[in-house]
């Protein structure tokens, strides 16, 4: 099982900092999607070391929350919920441009810290 582990925490680490990199660029819609990605993969982790199974193939932040069985605050259980939105709406080009529309610097760079933060967070678990 720590290889399945050792898999999803590289995954993790690898869309956390491509996040980083499309920060940098500009590219702001998938800094919101690798955000999105970077912590579902670190809890598909914490879901194998939880279950000894490898994660079900589900992309939502909250039900993977539940399934790991880590404790999130309602502040992260919000955060998680705005963040799901960014893995479902930017698989299609239409909702893509949308988003392009809303997702300003500030925004985005928000959704960066705080992603930071609860990667973080959730490497202590």
């Amino acid at each position: 099982m720590s290889n399945d582990i050792d898999y999803w925490l590289k995954l993790a680490e690898y869309d956390f900092e491509t996040a980083k990199a499309m920060l940098e660029t500009g590219r702001y819609v998938y800094v919101l999607f690798m955000c999105q990605q970077a912590l579902e993969k670190i809890l598909k982790a914490h879901v194998v070391r939880e279950t000894k199974e490898f994660p079900p193939r589900l992309h939502n932040l909250l039900r993977l929350a539940v399934l790991s069985n880590i404790s999130i605050s309602d502040e992260n259980k919000i955060f998680l919920e705005k963040l799901n939105y960014y893995y479902l709406e930017s698989r299609y080009p239409e909702d893509r441009e949308k988003i392009s529309r809303t997702a300003t610097f500030d925004l985005t760079k928000y959704y960066y810290e705080k992603t930071k933060e609860v990667f973080e967070w959730l490497k202590t678990k």
